[in-house]
């Protein structure tokens, strides 16, 4: 984990073994993931970060002193270290505590990273709302937007051009919801 050498060098602390060059080879190794003759040597190479990134805190827990802004990080790193893949709780960026896993139902990608967004704009192009949101149903942050819209503008909008995304809702409160139908069979992707 890059981060716990970056506190190491911002603190001149004097590491006991540099690991520059064995992270180096298994980011290579880990590079070709995907290939199925490598995804043993990925896996053996996720472990070996993994260890290596447990000794880097551990020594920067002897290291650092109890009152320093930077051992307060330890525990961050610590837990991300221990947590699993089916736990509760789990974090996916050290950087962005919000960060959240979207299961969006779509072929190519299954998961992705980060948060929703919802933005609303008129026919012309200008922006008249804007709300980020967990991981809730599109179909229930879309009365929190137009209240939003409402709220900003003043007006409530008529109309609400949508994506399928947020099926089930065709009215909420006097803005009709507008969302195309689905595709045809005959029809191409």
């Amino acid at each position: 984990m890059r981060p716990c050498w970056k506190i190491a060098l911002i603190n001149c602390i004097k590491l006991r073994q540099s690991y520059k060059k064995i992270l180096k080879k298994l980011s290579l190794i880990h590079r070709f993931r995907t290939n199925t003759r490598n995804s043993s040597k990925a896996r053996k190479a996720d472990n070996r970060i993994k260890v290596i990134s447990g000794r880097l805190v551990r020594e920067l827990e002897r290291h650092l002193k109890p009152e320093n802004k930077d051992f307060k990080r330890l525990d961050l790193f610590k837990k991300a270290l221990a947590q699993k893949r089916n736990d509760r709780d789990n974090f996916y960026s050290l950087h962005e505590r919000h960060t959240k896993c979207i299961s969006k139902g779509k072929e190519h990608k299954k998961y992705e990273f980060g948060n929703k967004a919802s933005i609303a704009k008129t026919i012309s192009g200008v922006i008249v709302g804007a709300m980020g949101f967990r991981n809730e149903f599109d179909g229930l942050t879309l009365k929190l937007a137009l209240d939003q819209v409402a709220n900003l503008t003043g007006m409530q909008p008529k109309h609400a051009i949508v994506e399928r995304g947020y099926r089930g809702t065709h009215q909420i409160g006097e803005t009709t919801v507008l969302i195309p139908k689905p595709p045809k069979k005959n029809q191409s992707k």
